[in-house]
C-alpha cells in the first residue's frame, strides 16, 4: 500500500491565510494526506487556527514546533524528520502555490520519480507577479541550469516540490536559509542519479501578510548550490522507486 501524502508547510504568522489555505487543500487534493504545520515560536497567530482545526476532529493536521533552527531551512528540516517514508510536499502557507496540480505530482511519484518539480518556466507555466528581480534571476537560474547542465527542471529553484522520503534521508543537506533547499536538494538528487521530473505549475503573488524573502542575503547562498551542479555526476540513473516500499 503506497503510504498517504506528507504535506509540509512552514508558516509564520500565517493566521490570516490558513483557513482559506486548508479549504484549498481539502478541495484540491483527492489523494489520501497528512500535513503538517511547522512554526518557530510560541506567538505565531497560525497555531490558534490550527489548534482550532484539530479540536474539531480534522486529525490530518499536526502542528510541530521548529527542532532544527528558527527559519524556513530549519522548519522544513523538521517537516522532513516527521516522515518515515513515502512522498513529501512542501508547500508555502502563502497561498502561492498551485494546488490543482497535487494530484498530478502524486501520480508521478507513484509512477517511480524521486522528485517531482512543478516548473513555472516550462512550456505552460506562468509566474505571477513578484518582485521583478526575483522573478528574473529565478528565470534565469532555472532555464540555464536546465539547457546548459541538463537537470531534468527548468525550475530548480521552486520550493514547491515533491520528494521521496527515502532520497531525503540519504542525503546530508547543508543549507543554512532562505529557501536555498530546494535548489540544493534538486542539484544534490540530479548529481546522485535520482529521478526527476517537471510539470507546468502557475505560481502567484502572496495574497496576504508580508514575504520573508531577502535576495541580496540570500544570493549568495544559491550561487553555491547553482555552481555546485557543474560537478561531475557520482551515479547513472538510480532505478525508478517503488512507492509501495518507501
Amino acid at each position: 500500500m503506497t503510504p498517504p501524502l506528507h504535506i509540509v508547510i512552514p508558516v509564520y504568522n500565517e493566521g490570516a491565510n490558513f483557513p482559506q489555505l486548508r479549504s484549498a487543500l481539502i478541495s484540491a487534493i483527492h489523494s489520501p494526506f497528512e500535513v503538517f504545520v511547522i512554526y518557530d515560536f510560541d506567538e505565531d497567530n497560525t497555531i490558534p487556527v490550527v489548534q482550532r482545526v484539530i479540536s474539531e476532529g480534522d486529525r490530518r493536521f499536526h502542528l510541530v514546533k521548529n527542532s532544527v533552527r528558527r527559519g524556513v531551512v530549519g522548519a522544513i528540516l523538521t517537516g522532513f524528520r516527521a516522515v518515515e517514508r513515502g512522498p513529501v510536499l512542501v508547500v508555502m502557507g502563502d497561498l502561492s502555490d498551485d494546488l490543482n496540480i497535487v494530484d498530478q505530482m502524486a501520480d508521478l511519484y507513484r509512477q517511480g520519480f524521486h522528485l517531482v518539480s512543478p516548473s513555472r518556466y516550462m512550456p505552460g507555466g506562468r509566474m505571477v507577479g513578484g518582485p521583478f528581480l526575483k522573478r528574473n534571476l529565478s528565470r534565469w537560474a532555472g532555464i540555464t541550469l536546465h539547457w546548459l547542465r541538463r537537470l531534468p527542471t527548468s525550475d530548480a529553484t521552486n520550493a514547491f516540490k515533491l520528494y521521496d522520503a527515502e532520497m531525503l534521508r540519504s542525503m546530508s543537506i547543508e543549507s543554512r536559509g532562505g529557501f536555498e533547499i530546494s535548489l540544493e536538494i534538486t542539484v544534490k538528487a540530479f548529481l546522485e542519479g535520482y529521478r526527476i521530473v517537471e510539470l507546468p505549475t502557475t505560481w502567484q503573488d502572496r495574497s496576504q501578510g508580508e514575504s520573508r524573502f531577502r535576495l541580496w542575503h540570500w544570493l549568495p547562498l544559491y550561487l553555491r548550490w547553482y555552481f555546485h551542479a557543474f560537478r561531475p555526476r557520482s551515479h547513472q540513473p538510480r532505478p525508478l522507486v517503488n512507492p509501495q516500499q518507501s
